[in-house]
């Protein structure tokens, strides 16, 4: 029992890369940064101080109405929300710093095209049960010339080539999406943060298709005490989270309400993804 409680804090730690992207240009600009707010009060003046709270009102406002989603949950998402930023605040940032410290950014860089890399099987799977089949070959030709010309994928020549260069990712919630399955409610994952029941159960799916976690899938299943197996989760979590923690903190570090700009953010950046 105590092996199995152990196992499963390390899967939600190792799970850490599958948090939402929830950073947008289109977000960025409903969140306010003190730069904007000087540049407005040198245009504005006085009126701006004035408007005070109810400037602050219409801002929330504006967050719920650029929402496309429902959030019949709110109350629970918002607890949930506030658990997730303590977790960041206080165990994922910390970590996050340390591992920038200890290693230089091409050394990052490198880690994280190598991981990158190999999710291949999520993008190309993807790509076909959506029809895209071009695309598919595309993402097989950029694995093929990023694993034999990129020394296993740390390096990326293939955004070289124009016929490769800059491929929208494919994952499984987009998979549901081409297919006509709706959102459903947005929920805000323990841990992952930012999603909904379609997306949610499409993270799932990009965890079982991602080869980083196949070790691991595979032991666990056999109840098999093979500890080795959680290193390359933990290895791509380690790697992911200062990227993770740098796009949380665009959102929401300077909003009104960072609840409302995560939503809105992250309702808008699925919604380019899927038109992609």
């Amino acid at each position: 029992m105590k092996y199995h409680a152990i196992s499963l804090r390390l899967l939600l730690l190792a799970a850490t890369p599958l948090l939402t992207d929830c950073s947008s240009p289109a977000a960025r600009t409903a969140v306010k940064s003190p730069g904007a707010a000087a540049s407005a009060n040198t245009t504005k003046g006085t009126a701006a101080d004035k408007a005070g709270p109810a400037r602050e009102d219409a801002e929330t406002d504006e967050y719920a109405t650029v929402a496309d989603i429902s959030d019949p949950l709110e109350p629970l998402n918002r607890g949930t929300f506030w658990v997730n930023d303590q977790l960041y605040t206080f165990v994922l940032r910390p970590i996050s710093k340390g591992y920038e410290l200890i290693l230089p950014k091409p050394v990052r860089k490198g880690i994280d095209n190598a991981f990158e890399n190999v999710k291949y099987p999520v993008r190309f799977v993807n790509c076909t049960l959506q029809g895209k089949f071009k695309r598919a070959g595309q993402e097989t030709g950029k694995f093929v010339v990023n694993t034999v010309g990129g020394v296993g994928g740390i390096f990326r020549p293939a955004e070289k080539i124009p016929a490769l260069a800059n491929v929208p990712e494919e994952d499984t919630a987009q998979t549901f999406a081409k297919w006509g399955i709706p959102n459903g409610p947005y929920l805000v994952l323990p841990v992952l943060g930012p999603s909904s029941v379609r997306d949610g159960i499409g993270l799932a799916g990009d965890y079982a298709l991602n080869p980083v976690n196949w070790p691991y899938i595979w032991w666990y299943a056999k109840r098999s005490k093979h500890d080795w197996t959680i290193v390359p989760p933990l290895a791509n979590t380690l790697r992911s989270t200062p990227t993770q923690m740098d796009k949380y903190d665009t959102v929401t570090k300077d909003a009104v309400d960072p609840y409302l700009s995560a939503r809105s953010s992250y309702s808008q950046n699925r919604a380019e993804a899927e038109k992609k």
